[in-house]
């Protein structure tokens, strides 16, 4: 029986009193029990589609022919057709969030701040399922419990932001799921999140669909969760179905040239050295490199010492709250422990670990953006080496045209109210390099440097894609020939296809103007493409660095070979074991050898060395070559 079929969906938009096609005759089927995937790129239709399956569209939306049919196990006396369902009658909003429940991309903008878990699901519970609240209370600890609150009580009364963002995405599970739904939307629900997070929330809702029996239309553009967890898959491109097929079929015979390009466009880690990945649609073609462009000829000096040398860094935080009566409640969090490493010039150092291992609290001390507690910067461009975080005043204002910065999030760097011209002469202007005439000329070069066409200059960045946005990020951090640029997070928001543009961009520039990279990530494959050497980062500390083929071929420490078993592969073969995926999260000391933690307060961790610039942290005179 199939729980939903979609049959000749089409869905308009009227904008400006024009109006547009944006789903063009889609049908699939979805069956009871089964996991179907539908993948394509941002704009391609995939979220409007669930929007009117829960009969959310927006206002300028309307579903403008075709039929979307519901068939309830539990009535099976006829089908629902939701297109046909007035907007906000009673009976859409009885299948909403009762019969069919939804798990959005982002937990955070879709979980109320001013409102505690608890409550938030128990309102879902109570609209559908009348109760009385005691029995509500325990129901919702009982989900709780099951999505992995280790103390569901407790976590009735957290707010959203007392949670990290895999807990926030357990509670939009638990939220969805508190009814019983017959059919799960999940909308990208594991984007934003950590490999080894991302693994037990897949693992979570795969034990729940078997324990419920329910459906899942699982929205994503990561082939390699569809490969782990799709029966069946839909590929849509711009509101058409190009392809779709069980995933049997779809991974192992693509025949639409569309499937296979995307196929190509991730990159994974049988990648041959000197391998591209292949861009859907390649951007607008950029100039070949100037003479301005070329790297300046490296000064005379110490050829061996690293552009940037960072030793001992600490920093800690302090929260908490202070209260008119009774006591204070403070905790001191220690954010980054005794970091130390090298980048040298030209290369690409990656820096990988999952959310609050402390990633980019580094490269905030590295950019005095956040001052530390302790420790060394030192940056050697070959004619002086400067002591970075005892500068002050003037002298760091002409520093900070050495180092710049490239977002995680493209949308919220750049200023909303400042045209691409504005944004990207700010730089320049701040650091008065040049007249006016001169800047507008390099803001012209910039743009031509990062593919994108220099008429846009008077646009604003709403009106560009998420990749364009990205590249006039890219161009703002270029815009005053930095020394060191640090990429925090910069592709982790982006389609693969997009991300296969930006990334071959970043080596192209690097290859043109002798760039040097600090790229921070939890994707290991991006990382894997793009850094020379990678160090692993856990709870605040370096717990191994290495060569990136070493690193991959024969990983030491016990969070590295958990971060690496927890990448999903859009390859059928190489399925992922969800129970070998860290349980309680990678960083968990407590499933790690006892060499590699410390035996009690006092002892210090030490970095040794394997040979061939391989560190590892453990015990002083530990044989870690025994656990390789």
């Amino acid at each position: 029986m199939d729980i939903l079929e979609i049959r000749d969906l089409r869905i308009g938009f009227t904008v400006h009193g024009l109006a547009r096609d944006v789903v063009k005759g889609v049908s699939f089927r979805i069956p009871a029990g089964k996991t179907v995937a539908l993948v394509g790129e941002s704009g391609s239709g995939k979220s409007v589609i669930s929007q009117a399956i829960m009969g959310l569209l927006p206002r300028a939306g309307a579903v403008t022919g075709g039929q979307i049919l519901f068939r309830d196990p539990q009535d099976q006396a006829m089908a629902i057709d939701i297109a046909a369902l007035p907007a906000e009658g009673k009976e859409i909003r009885a299948l909403r969030g009762g019969r069919i429940g939804m798990i959005f991309q982002e937990p955070m903008s879709s979980l109320s701040p001013v409102h505690t878990i608890g409550n938030q699901i128990e309102e879902a519970l109570l609209l559908h399922r009348p109760m009385p609240k005691p029995q509500a209370r325990e129901l919702i600890a009982a989900m709780l419990k099951r999505v992995g609150f280790k103390d569901p009580v407790r976590a009735y009364g957290f707010y959203p932001f007392e949670l990290s963002g895999g807990l926030r995405q357990r509670a939009m599970l638990a939220m969805a799921l508190i009814c019983k739904p017959a059919l799960l939307i999940a909308d990208e629900p594991t984007t934003a999140l950590d490999v080894t997070i991302q693994a037990q929330v897949l693992d979570l809702m795969r034990e729940l669909q078997a324990e419920m029996g329910m459906a899942i239309l699982l929205i994503t553009h990561d082939l390699g969760v569809v490969a782990n967890m799709a029966d069946e898959v839909v590929v849509i491109y711009h509101g058409e179905i190009m392809e779709s097929g069980t995933a049997e079929d779809i991974f192992r015979r693509p025949q639409h040239p569309y499937l296979k390009a995307l196929l190509n466009a991730s990159p994974h880690f049988d990648m041959q050295e000197g391998e591209r990945l292949v861009a859907l649609r390649e951007a607008r073609p950029r100039p070949p490199a100037t003479t301005k462009a070329q790297p300046a000829p490296r000064p005379a000096g110490s050829p061996d010492a690293p552009l940037l040398a960072v030793r001992h860094l600490r920093k800690t935080y302090t929260t908490g709250s202070s209260r008119f009566f009774g006591k204070s409640t403070k905790a001191t969090v220690l954010a980054v422990d005794d970091v130390g490493f090298d980048i040298r010039r030209g290369e690409c150092l990656g820096l990988v670990g999952e959310s609050g291992c402390g990633k980019t609290t580094v490269s905030k001390l590295i950019m005095r953006a956040v001052t530390a507690d302790s420790g060394e910067v030192w940056f050697d461009d070959g004619q002086r080496r400067t002591d970075v975080l005892g500068l002050k005043g003037e002298e760091l204002r002409r520093f900070r045209t050495r180092v710049q910065m490239i977002f995680q999030d493209p949308v919220s760097s750049l200023s909303p109210r400042m045209t691409v011209m504005n944004i990207l002469r700010e730089p320049l202007s701040i650091h008065e390099r040049g007249d006016g005439a001169e800047q507008k000329a390099r803001v012209r070069a910039l743009m031509e440097d990062v593919g994108l066409d220099p008429r846009f200059l008077n646009r604003y960045p709403h009106s560009f894609s998420g990749g364009q946005r990205q590249r006039i990020g890219i161009a703002r951090a270029l815009a005053l020939d930095p020394d060191l640029i640090i990429c925090d997070e910069p592709v982790s928001a982006l389609d693969v296809s997009v991300q296969a543009q930006v990334l071959n961009l970043l080596k192209d520039l690097q290859a043109e103007r002798g760039l040097t990279f600090l790229f921070i990530s939890h994707n290991l494959a991006v990382v894997n493409y793009m850094a020379d050497r990678i160090a692993v980062m856990a709870n605040g500390r370096i717990v191994e660095l290495a060569p990136r083929h070493t690193l991959f071929s024969a990983p030491v420490h016990p969070y590295t070979k958990a971060l690496l078993k927890s990448v999903p592969f859009a390859d059928l073969d190489r399925k992922l074991d969800f129970k070998l995926a860290a349980p309680s999260g990678a960083s968990d000391m407590r499933h790690w050898p006892a060499c590699f933690k410390p035996e009690g307060d006092g002892e210090r961790l030490a970095h040794l060395d394997l040979g061939a610039g391989h560190l590892v942290l453990a015990r002083q005179g530990a044989d870690v070559r025994e656990l390789a």
